[in-house]
């Protein structure tokens, strides 16, 4: 639709403090269902989210198998599907595959798919709207498009969001781009909700009409994430201001490297659940490990129990 939108009254299908899940590992590098339970199960009723997206990027989808997505989806769904909303990363560079995921994700209970725009691949625009309508068809589930051309080597143009807004289960977009102006120009003709998926953008991208965050750094800070949007959306722009001031050196510090690397050094150093990386990540030098809780000490992160990281 080219009708402008009232950014202010732009609704929050998913809620407005989801975080991309980690995925915990066991030192073997096999996936700890238990641990994954207990770290969604942490987020929503210890730190207030609404929801999860399991098997997104910050979940490793690129180096788990199809049924390693399943058991952890239904593990995570079984944790806290009652109360919480469980999103599924669906993405992928073939289409089908990413409609044999969508439909895996439907039948193990998903309320909501994420799809990454096709990798390596870069397609033509024609190209992804073929690949998201047909992922938005192969299910009843609502669909969030997942723009990050810095990971994918295509961008989703403003033209072609709002084209797929028309499509009645294609009802957001994740924002990885970095693109203000695009962002807000969509925002302008097109009725989408739009979750910042650039932590480092969370406020201002609030300031132009995103209605909440799928987050990184919403492991650690999740909760004050919420309090920041909260703040935001009431009028409160300047002690928004201030957190967001507050959280800079965690956006800093969880993005020094790959950001999965540094959340899982945090989680493990926090006594939650973690484990290690898949090839070809790396897990964090003691260096890095360092550095991060300096980082994450400057901006307020507690609750350390290690003396090494």
């Amino acid at each position: 639709m080219d009708a402008e939108v009232n950014a202010s009254q732009r609704p929050a299908p998913f809620g407005r403090m989801l975080t991309a899940l980690i995925t915990p590992m066991h030192a073997d590098g096999s996936i700890d269902l238990a641990g994954a339970q207990r770290l969604a199960a942490h987020l929503v009723d210890d730190r207030g989210h609404d929801g999860v997206l399991v098997n997104g990027t910050t979940g490793e989808a690129p180096t788990t198998s199809d049924d390693e997505k399943d058991a952890l989806l239904r593990a995570v769904i079984d944790a806290i599907g009652d109360r919480a909303v469980v999103l599924a990363g669906v993405g992928s560079y073939n289409t089908e595959h990413a409609l044999s995921l969508s439909r895996a994700a439907a039948q193990a209970g998903a309320q909501g798919l994420v799809a990454v725009s096709p990798y390596y691949n870069r397609p033509p625009q024609e190209g992804l709207l073929e690949y998201f309508i047909g992922i938005a068809d192969a299910t009843d589930l609502p669909v969030i498009t997942y723009d990050i051309p810095k990971r994918t080597g295509v961008s989703i143009e403003p033209d072609t969001l709002c084209r797929l807004a028309e499509h009645p289960r294609i009802v957001a977009n994740k924002d990885a781009k970095g693109d203000l102006e695009a962002a807000q120009r969509t925002l302008a003709r097109c009725d989408l909700a739009w979750y910042s998926g650039d932590d480092a953008l969370n406020l201002p991208l609030l300031s132009i009409g995103a209605c909440g965050f799928i987050s990184v750094v919403g492991h650690l800070v999740g909760d004050r994430l919420a309090q920041l949007a909260h703040h935001y959306l009431a009028g409160d722009v300047d002690i928004a201001m201030r957190m967001n001031r507050d959280l800079l050196p965690v956006y800093t510090g969880c993005f020094r490297t790959q950001g999965v690397i540094l959340v899982k050094a945090a989680l493990a150093d926090l006594d939650l659940p973690s484990g290690p990386v898949r090839s070809p990540l790396v897990n964090a030098t003691a260096g890095q490990r360092a550095q991060l809780r300096a980082d994450l000490n400057a901006g307020q992160v507690t609750g350390f129990v290690s003396s090494n990281a």
